[in-house]
């Protein structure tokens, strides 16, 4: 897989090329700001591109305006966008703006190259990926009302994982469910929901927004 880094921090660009290199990725361009990531995009077409949200010149959310330049520009380019604050906002602005192909993880989960390589490896797929932090947070925050309040406590579970970016078998081994009950599951999240005429991936990220949404308040 071939990868391309943006972050104006250079020792953190040359911690993430070292740490991937190692794990048997090839970084193909690294870049400080978000004019020369999507040049280098340009000129080595990566398979996926890890982009800190705040960077240069304003350090606001130049990370999330060029992920969505780069989809724009590169349809079938995979996007993760590192960040250091734990805000489900921009989650929910990177899902909206990205539907297919594209994860929020918080920076410090780089130091676990196996999350950081198995997220990059997800969003290379097509997949969705929501840090599980973000996850864990806005369950704590469960509320009585809103579009997610019909669901059950493990349909709630079911909704969490696949906020993380896991298929449905992966769901299936981690809650210790057969085939068919995540199935069902998966079903009637969609069904309370109201989410009918789209295909199942699309489904699936109108259901984390939902969960975005809702949890946060």
């Amino acid at each position: 897989m071939r990868v391309a880094i943006a972050d104006d921090e250079v020792l953190m660009r040359e911690g993430l090329s070292r740490l991937l290199a190692e794990a048997g990725l090839e970084v193909v361009a690294t870049a400080g700001d978000p004019k020369e990531l999507i040049r280098r995009v340009g000129l080595t077409r990566p398979d996926v591109t890890i982009v800190d949200i705040k960077m240069p010149p304003t350090h606001t959310d130049e990370g999330l305006v060029a992920a969505q330049q780069l989809r724009e520009l590169h349809p079938d380019l995979g996007i993760l966008v590192l960040s250091h604050y734990l805000d489900s906002r921009y989650a929910m602005r990177l899902l909206d703006d990205l539907p297919d192909g594209a994860g929020y993880l918080l920076k410090e989960r780089v130091s676990d190259v196996a999350v950081l390589v198995d997220a990059l490896g997800r969003v290379h797929e097509g997949e969705c990926v929501v840090d599980p932090t973000i996850v864990s947070r806005l369950m704590s925050r469960r509320q009585d009302t809103g579009p997610l309040a019909e669901l059950t406590p493990r349909e709630r579970e079911v909704l969490a994982l696949m906020a993380e970016g896991y298929t449905n078998q992966t769901i299936r081994e981690r809650l210790f469910l057969s085939p068919k009950t995540v199935e069902a599951h998966v079903r009637q999240i969609f069904l309370k929901l109201d989410l009918r005429e789209a295909p199942e991936q699309h489904h699936r990220v109108s259901a984390v927004l939902a969960f975005l949404r809702d949890a946060q308040g």
